[in-house]
């Protein structure tokens, strides 16, 4: 955009384009938080004839509350979303009761495969930040499917198994969230990697702070974090912490923050694996993950991470060989 002032024509930076696909809980609250942080304009993309309209008009009309100018538009068409600088998916079927991510596998592979085509093709540039579950796997679909580099695709997991974990901590120890610093590796279900020995208090180990069975109770619940919501809610699942993780990301990459951040990152030999996705301490930053930070793992943690990178290949050996 140009407009004309005393000085003469003068240029517009062009603001940031997010896309978020999937108009769903999650996909409606990553676009709220995207838009109170003012990150950029925000496309909101679904199916579902007047589900992305109604949420992006009522998301619009709340921006002078929120005394940001972005805009916000909905749509069922691929083409508003041309030239976008980040495409989040979270489009896919949520998890249900009694239903574990990996049941998820076959419904949700289409539903990735195909919208990342579609949005990636009309943004080639675009950093792609999967959300959909089982994550690990989607974002191999994702990047199978586009043929992207694997450093503009990205997963979201680690970020909010990691806040969950610091939210249990400081809520069992009765100090503000701000001064809890943890870490958590790994595939995004139960196989999760809490590593105890990392995580610190205000500096202080937490290991010093609280007893072993503590500690034992608080990294159950963080693997059982998005199964505690869907058994409260029945059906549906968590898209508060999830969208707010997300915006993070977002945030990471349009800055270019050069934030380290734990997600599902696509190893090339990393930690001694190859050809997977699986959460690891990244930096991110503008293009996507800039490096892949190798963290030293005591013998037990580095055998649970190891594990856990086990079951996220054995659901990619159940992915249908033609998605």
């Amino acid at each position: 955009m140009r407009f004309a002032g005393d000085g003469g024509v003068v240029a517009v930076p062009r603001r940031h384009k997010i896309t978020v696909v999937g108009a769903g809980m999650t996909g409606a609250t990553t676009a709220h938080w995207c838009l109170v942080e003012d990150l950029g304009d925000v496309v909101l993309y679904d199916v579902v004839e007047g589900l992305p309209q109604g949420k992006a008009l009522d998301l619009l009309e709340a921006t002078p509350l929120a005394a940001v100018d972005a805009r916000i538009v909905g749509t069922g068409s691929w083409e508003d979303t041309r030239d976008s600088d980040v495409v989040v998916i979270t489009a896919g079927s949520p998890r249900k009761p009694g239903m574990s991510r990996r049941d998820l596998l076959t419904i949700n592979t289409a539903v990735v495969s195909e919208v990342a085509r579609q949005a990636m093709s009309r943004s080639p540039d675009a950093v792609c930040i999967v959300l959909t579950n089982p994550v690990d796997v989607m974002a191999y679909v994702a990047l199978r499917s586009t043929g992207l580099p694997p450093q503009r695709v990205v997963g979201q997991a680690g970020i909010l198994d990691t806040t969950r974990f610091r939210a249990f901590i400081a809520q069992e120890l009765g100090v503000s969230v701000r001064d809890v610093q943890a870490l958590v590796l790994g595939g995004h279900g139960d196989t999760m990697v809490p590593l105890i020995r990392l995580a610190q208090v205000g500096g202080v180990p937490l290991t010093e702070l609280l007893p072993k069975d503590s500690l034992d109770r608080i990294v159950q619940r963080t693997r059982q974090g998005g199964a505690e919501i869907v058994g409260l809610l029945k059906t549906a699942s968590a898209f508060y912490a999830p969208g707010a993780a997300l915006a993070q990301m977002v945030a990471a990459v349009l800055r270019d923050r050069g934030r380290v951040l734990p997600a599902p990152a696509y190893l090339q030999g990393e930690y001694g694996l190859q050809g997977l996705y699986t959460g690891v301490p990244v930096i991110l930053g503008a293009g996507g993950v800039l490096r892949i930070l190798e963290v030293s793992l005591e013998p037990e943690e580095r055998e649970a991470f190891v594990r856990s990178a086990a079951e996220v290949r054995s659901a990619m050996d159940e992915l249908p060989p033609d998605f």
